[in-house]
């Protein structure tokens, strides 16, 4: 089984979460983030119907794939932020 990981860092002159190289919207508090955070790896673990996804690449090349919807990763957060605030 894959496993995720999303980081709270912090972002845009507030806070976001991270997975790999692409970040949430900024939010205003450290807490904001982390509940987002806990929220979206929550989600991504919720078995879902198949489904056919495009996603771009890293090089601008668009992917093509199917998704199975029972085949979920589990997902983690980790807090990147020093004392928490």
């Amino acid at each position: 089984m894959a496993k995720v990981t999303y980081h709270v860092v912090e972002h845009d002159e507030g806070f976001a979460y991270r997975l790999g190289n692409v970040y949430s919207e900024p939010f205003a508090t450290h807490a904001e983030a982390v509940a987002a955070a806990r929220h979206a790896a929550g989600a991504q673990q919720l078995a879902d119907g198949d489904a056919e996804i495009s996603w771009q690449d890293e090089n601008g090349e668009w992917i093509h794939e199917h998704a199975d919807g029972a085949d979920r990763p589990m997902a983690d957060v980790v807090d990147d932020v020093d004392d928490a605030r």
